[in-house]
């Protein structure tokens, strides 16, 4: 069985614990035991019991995100002593990728080390983030396999609490412990409220960004970007000067409409009109966006959207009839 240290910042807890969900097969069949700082046995020193998880380790997995990189203790003492043992030969590291954050700068240790997901694209950015944890997983499992190999052809190593300084009265870490602790969350009206407020936002930025970039990459192309309000904005999309995309993007209040995000093809975004609308959904551990399948032409999806997700899918029905024509 492979051990494995979680390095991670508490404020990603919600990536972690959907992480070790993805990991239950590889727990099942015995291959993996996981280790983070919410196993700890209530009366342990805390740094030293880290201490000595992290030194009998086969491999780390750091959890990568702005408050991961901008933790003094993840990035100063977890990461260095990760990539000492790596070098030492005694462990794997592997960098997650949760979310955009300066990973790759040459201050950062680890930036040089391929990381997961599949060509580095974060967590959040993917349109469904199950598909990045089974991504993770697979290449993990991938990892686990050399490493076997190289385990297999060199002395095991154990580390125990006497290899390295402890108190005298440290109590014994190493005992069984399950990682399946998750309860089910409550979820308010005001969290719910909030969830789209931010992914109005997102929206915005996202429609804003993609449009400046199709203009650039396409010769005859020009854009336009409407905000309209906080709570709207339009895209009109030409072609050799003529108008040939335009959507409205609005967040519903429950006017006229469940609250929502709808989509229009008038690019005034009314308020009383919409040719598909996306909503919030959850399950018991998190908040996602859900579409309501009005819309044809466009792959209906059924599956939990994060904000890009939502936002691609919205730029699929403005972009989709462009491209058909081409």
């Amino acid at each position: 069985m492979t051990s494995i240290f979680v390095s991670y910042s508490h404020k990603d807890e919600q990536f972690r614990e959907e992480l070790e969900v993805h990991l239950a097969m590889l727990k099942r069949e015995g291959s993996i035991d996981v280790w983070h700082d919410r196993r700890i046995v209530a009366g342990s020193e805390i740094n030293s019991t880290i201490d000595v998880e992290l030194e009998r380790s086969e491999v780390i997995l750091l959890l990568i995100s702005p408050d991961f990189l901008a933790s003094s203790y993840c990035f100063d003492i977890e990461v260095q002593r990760a990539m000492q043992l790596r070098s030492e030969g005694n462990c794997e590291v592997i960098p997650v990728i949760l979310r955009p954050c300066d990973w790759q700068s040459a201050n950062a240790p680890f930036s040089k080390l391929l990381a997961v997901p599949r060509d580095g694209i974060p967590v959040s950015k993917w349109p469904d983030k199950d598909d990045a944890f089974l991504d993770i997983v697979k290449q993990l499992r991938k990892a686990l396999e050399v490493l076997s190999v190289k385990t297999n052809s060199k002395p095991s190593r154990r580390v125990n609490s006497t290899d390295i300084s402890l108190p005298p009265n440290a109590p014994h870490i190493d005992l069984p412990r399950s990682s399946n602790l998750r309860l089910a969350k409550k979820f308010t009206d005001v969290d719910k409220d909030k969830f789209l407020d931010e992914a109005m936002k997102y929206f915005q930025r996202f429609f804003e960004k993609s449009l400046l970039e199709l203009k650039e990459r396409n010769e005859g192309i020009d854009t336009r970007f409407i905000p309209i309000s906080n709570n709207a904005f339009g895209c009109v999309i030409y072609r050799d000067g003529k108008s040939v995309a335009k959507c409205g993007i609005r967040l519903n209040t429950g006017k006229y409409f469940s609250k929502g995000i709808s989509y229009t093809n008038d690019e005034s975004a009314p308020e009383n009109t919409m040719q598909e609308s996306i909503s919030v959904n959850h399950d018991e551990q998190s908040l996602f966006l859900v579409p309501m399948g009005m819309s044809y032409g466009v792959s209906q999806r059924s599956t939990k959207l994060s904000f890009n997700g939502a936002s691609e899918y919205f730029w699929e029905m403005l972009i989709s009839p462009l491209q058909r024509e081409q």
